[in-house]
This record gives structure tokens, C-alpha cells and sequence, in this order.
């Protein structure tokens, strides 16, 4: 799929150009060198390519098969991270392996949709009918979910169980079944967010920040001041002020701030459409897929597509003060390897299902003759 592959590719260019941006500020302060982030990126880009060469030939067929082993394996990594994991902000969410530094909740998000697409390949017709079949993907992805909680990491949980319900939905479950689960789930976010106070405080902050704009509402402050200051055609590459040690994470969590900053409104416009489009048109595989009987490739496809959506927005939504921070990476854009890995191995499944389906339409079509 050509517009998948050039839309993937513009955002790639673009993430690394604004990480470049971005990042030589605080890589001079931590570590000495301007370059040190952009040399990971590169590396990280190393990983992707050498890794293309062989995912990119691994039938759909494979995944389903073994989409319960890689669950298992993100539980496994999640229990590690837990008890040697290295703590940043008060979170345990990274397992430090020498150069490498994984985040188990990354592998969490793609590890979801492959067993949630492998469950309603199997169970397509039962989760129409049936309440308790709609119950049992759900249970598992509430076990994960008790998980993350404990590093914490409320916004991947948002992420993961929106993305199956949304799925669940195109599947096909009644919709009263849909509503119940649904009020559920936000009942359960708010329950979450009341019973730890540092989340309150969030939630108090992100409502009016200008209240404490050098405590509690300082990152959402520094943010909207750095869009402020982008206006309709940006400051230009390079010059933002507010990367200079005033917005953190201005190379990871809070990027699209400093997009808009230097780019501009046009330049935020055109990121989210890209965005947007390669998710759109990771629907359209799923589409396709599924009207050509291939249950667990559409279910994917779209799964992936629902999941770039919900991340992207809920990112952007943090940013400009829609919603409390929750710590999630822009898609293909911000800093930080074990996302952009595990993003860009999504795309390549995806290019993998489409392959999969035109292989398959061209021999019918070829059989026919």
C-alpha cells in the first residue's frame, strides 16, 4: 500500500527532524553531547530497517497462531518491570538492559489487538449473541490493565481498552451490551482518578493551570504558551524558545508542542492529517480484509487503526488542555525507542496484511481466467 508506506515515511522524517530539534538542548544538559538523542534515533531507525527485512515476510498465519504467546509475554514483562524496573517521575515503566531500555507497555498495546483478533476470528458469531463471549477478552485485558496500573500508567490502559471496545463494537455485539460496557469502563476511570490524590491534583490543575502555573499546571502552561507563540506559520525550525529547559519532555510526551511552536498552525496541520490518514487508511486494509474472509488480518488492521487514532488524541488532548497529561507518546513522531519500534512494527503488519490480500485477489483473479 503506497499511501500507507509514504504517509509512514513522511511521519518518520518528520518525528526525526523535530527529535533533532528538539532534543540538543536537554542531550547538551544531560549528557554532554547535542547529539545524544539523535544518535539513539538513528540507531532506533537501524533496528526498524533490519527488522523490516524479516517481519515484512512473516505470513498473517503466524501471528494468529502465536498471538497468545506474545500476550503472555507482555504479561511476563510487565510483572518484570514491576520488580526490577527503573523508576522516572515515580513511575516503573522501563527495563534497562544495558544500551537498551524497553517499555512493557508498548509491547501491551500491539500484544492486545493480536489477541483480541484472534479471539473474534474464533469466536466471530458467539460475540453477537452472547454477553459472556464479549466478557472474556474483556477479563483478560482487565488482568493487563491491574498491571499498568501498578507502574502506573493509567494512559496506556485508556489506549488498550478503548481500542478493544471499539473493535468489539465493528465486530458486532448489541449495542445495550456496548452501553453497559461502556458506562462501566468510564465509572471505572473516574473511581481510578478519585482514589489516588496526585491524579486528583491532575484533574484540578488541568482545569484551570493558570492557577499554579509553576507547580501543578506547569507543563500544560509552557504548552499552550509555546502554541501560542507558533501562531499561523510557526517561529521556524529550530528557533523555539520553549525547548530551551522551559517545557520537559519537549522531545517525547509534549513534541507536537514545539511542532506547532516552530511549524505553526500549518505545520500542527498537516502532522495530525498525516496521522489521521495512515489511520484511516489502516481501516481500509481491516475493511478489506474482513469483506475477503480474513477475519483475523481485518480485525488487526483495524485494531491498529483504532489504536494510532485514540493515542493521537488523546496525546494532542493533553497538550493543549483538553484533558489531564497522561504521558503518551505522539505516534512515529516523539522520542523513544520501544514506541517507535513497536509503532512501526504495526505498520509493517499492516503492509504485510495488504500484501496478503492482493496476493490473494491476483490468484483468484489469475484462476478465473
Amino acid at each position: 500500500d503506497r499511501i500507507l508506506l509514504w504517509l509512514t515515511l513522511g511521519l518518520l522524517v518528520l518525528g526525526f527532524t523535530m527529535v533533532t530539534s528538539t532534543s540538543i538542548p536537554i542531550g547538551q544538559k544531560l549528557y554532554c553531547d547535542p547529539f545524544f538523542f539523535v544518535k539513539r534515533e538513528i540507531f532506533y531507525f537501524c533496528v526498524i530497517f533490519f527488522l523490516s527485512y524479516f517481519l515484512l515476510r512473516i505470513p498473517m498465519v503466524f501471528w494468529e497462531k502465536n498471538s497468545h504467546v506474545i500476550l503472555i509475554i507482555s504479561f511476563f514483562l510487565l510483572i518484570v518491570v514491576l520488580i526490577f524496573g527503573k523508576a522516572n517521575h515515580g513511575a516503573f515503566r522501563w527495563i534497562n538492559i544495558g544500551f537498551f531500555h524497553i517499555q512493557p507497555s508498548e509491547l501491551c498495546k500491539i500484544s492486545s489487538c493480536f489477541y483480541v483478533s484472534n479471539y473474534l476470528s474464533r469466536k466471530y458469531c458467539e460475540v453477537q449473541n452472547n454477553f459472556w463471549s464479549v466478557f472474556k477478552p474483556i477479563s483478560v485485558i482487565i488482568l493487563q490493565s491491574f498491571l499498568l496500573l501498578a507502574e502506573p500508567d493509567l494512559g496506556t490502559i485508556i489506549v488498550v481498552f478503548f481500542t478493544i471496545l471499539s473493535i468489539l463494537f465493528i465486530s458486532g455485539i448489541k449495542i445495550e451490551q456496548f452501553i453497559i460496557v461502556i458506562i462501566s469502563s468510564i465509572a471505572t476511570i473516574i473511581l481510578l482518578i478519585l482514589t489516588e490524590p496526585y491524579r486528583v491534583k491532575r484533574i484540578l490543575s488541568f482545569w484551570h493551570p493558570w492557577n499554579d502555573p509553576f507547580g501543578a499546571g506547569y507543563q500544560i502552561t509552557q504548552s499552550l504558551i509555546a502554541l501560542g507563540r507558533g501562531s499561523f506559520f510557526g517561529q521556524g525550525l529550530g528557533n523555539s524558545i520553549q525547548k530551551l529547559y522551559y517545557l520537559p519532555d519537549a522531545h517525547s510526551d509534549f513534541i507536537f508542542s514545539i511542532i506547532g511552536e516552530e511549524l505553526g498552525f500549518i505545520g500542527a496541520f498537516f502532522t495530525l492529517l498525516m496521522i489521521f490518514l495512515l489511520s484511516l487508511r489502516a481501516i481500509y486494509i481491516g475493511k478489506t480484509a474482513l469483506k475477503k474472509h480474513e477475519i483475523f488480518s481485518g480485525f488487526l488492521a483495524c485494531s491498529i487503526g483504532m489504536w494510532f487514532i485514540l493515542q493521537t488524541s488523546i496525546n494532542i488532548s493533553g497538550i493543549i488542555g483538553i484533558i489531564p497529561v497522561k504521558g503518551l507518546t505522539l505516534p512515529l513522531i516523539s522520542y523513544g525507542g520501544s514506541s517507535l519500534i513497536i509503532n512501526s512494527i504495526a505498520i509493517l503488519i499492516l503492509l504485510r496484511i495488504d500484501f496478503e490480500i492482493k496476493i490473494k485477489t491476483s490468484q483468484a483473479f489469475f484462476k478465473g481466467i
